[in-house]
């Protein structure tokens, strides 16, 4: 069998190291995590919405988007990060850019990329907020609406910079 699994592995990237394993056991943790928050919701005799309110949709999506970036990018959560990647660089905005770790074992560099990927990041966030909705829906309209605030200034952040370096004009150096 592990002859197998090593054929398979070198079939499907000859040339790049591909964690199969480790990405197996995160779909395996993300299927856990999802039947756990579907068995919290059922023994608390939770309702499920047939259709979520509009509101709710726009209101977790900006902060899934907000929580991802913060959890995958921001320079203050690099600790969490840290056992999986390694620092590259500043990317601006508080935010770096970071290597996975390729030594150790699958699961951790499944995990490096994971957490340095807002993008992968944002189906388990949204799974968690949308699970809190369910289960905690006022709690969980709090915490989504702080984020997404923070969500509205950064953007809001961004554009007060760009507008300023205009209005300053070519040519002037920022000392």
């Amino acid at each position: 069998m592990e002859e197998k699994v090593a054929r398979l592995r070198r079939a499907y990237a000859p040339h790049e190291h591909r964690p199969l394993g480790g990405y197996l056991a995160a779909m395996g943790t993300y299927a856990a995590v999802t039947g756990t928050l579907a068995g919290l919701v059922k023994a608390a005799g939770r309702h499920v919405p047939e259709r979520p309110a509009t509101a709710d949709v726009v209101l977790l999506s900006i902060a899934t988007h907000k929580l991802s970036r913060l959890l995958a990018k921001d320079a203050v959560t690099s600790p969490l990060r840290a056992p999986f990647t390694r620092y590259d660089r500043p990317i601006g905005s508080g935010e770096v850019m970071e290597q996975v770790r390729d030594q150790g074992s699958s699961a951790r560099h499944a995990i490096g990329e994971l957490l340095s990927c807002p993008f992968c990041l944002a189906v388990w966030v949204a799974t968690g907020l949308t699970g809190g909705l369910v289960l905690s829906p006022r709690l969980t309209r709090l915490v989504a609406t702080a984020l997404t605030a923070v969500a509205a200034s950064d953007f809001l952040q961004m554009a007060y910079a760009t507008a300023q370096r205009a209005a300053e004009g070519p040519g002037h150096d920022d000392d």
